[in-house]
């Protein structure tokens, strides 16, 4: 017999796989976001540890006729109004009511506004971990009232579940100082880059290897694209476009600006969603990769723009600061004219500042998702041994897996 060794002790293998349900994202594959794209690597991994994962999912996100597994996930179409501000909160009761049917072993819940519903699972017994993606309460987009609900999610989180998890440090440090509550400090991950050097999506936007400014993110007042167009614009006559990969969630003012915006600036290009092999061919083409957000928890798209080795320039922002190598280069939130100063100096560059090979690999191994997903893990095993006050017995290829 073998065993896994863990903060809460040594536990013993057995036949029973560890039941998961992830619930609070809207989905995936192919849906956009941060937390879909986290939850979708953790539960590929941690199928591939012995876990029985579930995912609950929005019904305006995954069309009816879809697969209901993928990667050995069980995907559960549920209702939900696609309703701002509205949606995460009916969609989030609902799978709280069927979790508490189906009973799993941990109801993963994943960002603070459905965070909001974690007493309600604790008092139907079930054993909670939330992760922290963002406090999106500091989003501009948000009135008074869905603020107010965002920090309320997040305290009933930090306060009721059974296990936290925050993916920064800085996160989980305000969260520690606040709540006074243990969090563990667990990333998002990215898999190896995958560079395509065919160029399909390249001349469909009519962009040049190595002249085009990337960004990635939703279309959102938070991810502030108005603020790199303007500056892009300051270019004047460049070689270079500017291409913005990202969609948005609603129909919205700002998204009405930035479509006008670009359709008003010379050399600016909205791809809308990308994923797959046409965004890894944007990654792997891009001379300098941009975004400068106002609010972010660890943005992936970041993370992955490094991991090609990209040049890179961000907001100087905490969440920022915390993944940046040696390489990157920062300005503030909003400095229109000195991120325009910065990128006639990056698209005037004969070289590219790279991270050295010791410092990119060291970068990769802090967000591989096998190590991502075995710290989750661990997590999950640690709260049901707390919570039953005896050990939790695992798959036995749970156990071999951890050896």
């Amino acid at each position: 017999m073998t065993t896994i060794e863990h903060a809460a002790g040594k536990v013993s293998p057995s036949q029973g796989p560890l039941r998961v349900t992830m619930l609070g994202i809207r989905g995936f594959p192919n849906v956009q976001g941060g937390a879909e794209n986290h939850a979708h690597n953790l539960a590929v991994q941690l199928v591939e540890l012995g876990c029985d994962v579930e995912v609950i999912v929005r019904s305006p996100y995954i069309p009816k006729r879809s697969k209901r597994t993928v990667g050995g996930i069980r995907l559960v179409r549920m209702w939900s109004p696609r309703l701002k501000g509205l949606e995460a909160l009916l969609h989030t009761f609902v799978g709280v009511l069927r979790a508490a049917w189906t009973r799993p072993d941990i109801l993963h819940i994943h960002s603070v506004g459905p965070a909001l519903f974690a007493p309600l699972a604790r008092l139907f017994g079930l054993r909670v971990v939330v992760t922290h993606h963002l406090p999106n309460y500091e989003a501009k987009k948000w009135g008074a009232v869905a603020r107010a609900i965002l920090r309320l999610g997040e305290r009933a989180g930090m306060l009721f579940a059974n296990g936290r998890i925050a993916v920064s440090a800085g996160l989980a440090s305000r969260m520690k100082r606040t709540y006074g509550v243990p969090v563990a400090v667990i990333p998002n991950g990215i898999g190896d880059p995958r560079r395509v050097q065919s160029a399909g999506v390249l001349p469909a936007f009519d962009l040049e290897r190595r002249r085009y400014i990337l960004t990635v993110a939703r279309i959102d007042e938070q991810k502030r694209q108005l603020d790199l167009i303007s500056a892009f614009a300051r270019l004047g006559e460049t070689a270079w476009k500017l291409a913005i990969v990202g969609g948005s969630d609603y129909a919205s003012d700002y998204a009405r600006a930035v479509a006008h915006a670009a359709a008003e600036t010379p050399g600016v290009v909205l791809l809308g969603y990308q994923t797959g092999d046409a965004l890894a061919e944007l990654y792997t083409h891009a001379g300098l990769f941009v975004l400068p957000s106002s609010h972010e928890g660890q943005p992936i798209a970041a993370l992955e723009a490094i991991s090609y080795r990209c040049p890179v320039i961000l907001s100087d922002i905490p969440a920022h600061r915390e993944i940046g190598t040696s390489s990157t280069e920062f300005i503030r939130v909003g400095d229109v004219a000195a991120l325009a100063r910065r990128l006639e100096a990056r698209c005037g560059a004969s070289a590219d500042r790279d991270p050295g090979l010791i410092e990119h690999q060291h970068f990769m191994s802090n967000h591989d998702w096998r190590e991502i997903a075995e710290r989750t893990l661990n997590l999950y095993i640690s709260t049901l041994s707390q919570h039953r006050n005896t050990a939790y017995r695992p798959s036995r290829r749970m156990a071999e897996t951890q050896q």
